[in-house]
């Protein structure tokens, strides 16, 4: 596995950062660093904080102390299409109001780049024909996004992400409803696209296995504090294994 090349400008920084979530503190001096060109998994048991701090870091949800930069920039002075500029999120699960075609729901990641009065131009159209094949889910266009399955869903949010063309992916459970060959399949997306386009990515992930096997990177959230930050072996030491998630740290499969 190629490592990405780092650079010096942080593409997300949280310093000392605390937030909420439904009356709860759910983060708690949260201190992180993410560089351009990086590939992390956020890892971390149920109700560890690691959502919130997407919210966090994307924006979508305000700490009550501490500072968050995204590319060098507050995230506080950044419109909502500066923030799509820079960052596209695929969330955990999204449900579509009205019917809306696959390749629809795709170019809807140009949104943040089109022009307002003419709509989608041919780049743009040519940007989603290439995530679409990128992602694989050509055999889907023409379908009511609303009735694919979940897994399927899934896949289109992804290529509407890729669509997005931002510099920093953040994707929140992004395997969830995926079986094996496509939860292999997409973390294979995910590297490509962070060794071979230079893409920042951040993932939510549950699976400790495919954590471990497809970043370089794991940050361990606990009652959210950051208790865990660097190489998958160092984090997923058997005794930290065995006192953050409870579980025999046999069952957690390193890469070679």
């Amino acid at each position: 596995m190629i490592d990405p090349v780092v650079a010096a400008t942080p593409a997300i920084r949280l310093a000392g950062v605390d937030a909420r979530y439904r009356d709860r503190l759910a983060l708690s001096g949260v201190d992180l660093e993410i560089a351009e060109g990086e590939r992390i998994a956020l890892i971390g048991g149920n109700g560890a904080g690691k959502s919130t701090l997407l919210r966090v870091a994307v924006g979508t949800l305000a700490p009550t102390a501490g500072r968050v930069e995204v590319l060098g920039r507050p995230i506080a002075d950044l419109d909502r299409l500066a923030v799509a500029r820079r960052i596209a999120v695929v969330p955990q699960a999204a449900s579509l109001p009205f019917a809306t075609r696959v390749e629809d729901v795709v170019a809807l990641g140009r949104i943040p780049h089109e022009d307002p009065f003419r709509g989608l131009r041919p780049e743009d159209r040519a940007v989603v024909a290439a995530a679409i094949d990128r992602v694989g889910v050509g055999h889907l266009l023409g379908r009511d996004a609303r009735e694919l399955s979940l897994g399927e869903r899934q896949l289109v949010l992804i290529a509407m992400a890729v669509a997005q063309s931002a510099p920093i992916l953040v994707l929140d459970e992004p395997t969830v409803h995926l079986d094996l060959r496509h939860q292999v399949g997409a973390m294979d997306l995910l590297v490509d696209l962070n060794v071979r386009s230079g893409t920042t990515i951040i993932a939510v992930l549950h699976d400790l296995t495919l954590a471990a096997h497809f970043f370089p990177r794991l940050v361990l959230l606990d009652h959210g504090r950051v208790v865990a930050d660097g190489d998958p072996a160092d984090v997923l030491a058997p005794e930290r294994v065995r006192e953050v998630f409870g579980v025999d740290p046999a069952l957690v499969h390193l890469a070679d």
